[in-house]
């Protein structure tokens, strides 16, 4: 297995793009494997490395179909959803709580409060 050519930060050749910059201009890797790698040295610690891609072994992203517009919708209708009370919380519930915040703090004083 040959090594990859390894640029440093700022000075890759033209023709090299990272996910985000494919993304960008419309395209996806599409099946390729990295063709280079970006390395940003840093102090005390290993360098930061970003993986680049050919453009022009790139292909166009696929479109959205109803069918994975609904499947999206359905995924992150599941992330809003508290499993406790099982209502829509209007936001994504933090893994790190597991529920909406009502359930995961409840009021000790009822529903009147101390007003």
């Amino acid at each position: 297995m040959a090594a990859l050519p390894v640029f440093r930060w700022h000075l890759a050749p033209e023709g090299f793009a990272t996910r985000r910059q494919l993304r960008a201009r419309n395209l996806r890797p599409g099946g390729q494997g990295v063709a280079a790698q970006l390395e940003r040295p840093r102090r005390r610690r290993p360098p930061l490395v970003a993986y680049l891609y050919r453009v022009d072994l790139a292909k166009p992203v696929r479109p959205m179909t109803p069918a994975r517009w609904a499947a999206l919708a359905k995924a992150n209708a599941a992330r809003r959803t508290c499993p406790a009370c099982r209502r829509d919380a209007g936001y994504v519930i933090p893994p790190s709580l597991g529920t909406c915040a009502p359930c995961a703090y409840p009021d000790p004083h009822g529903s009147e409060g101390a007003a």
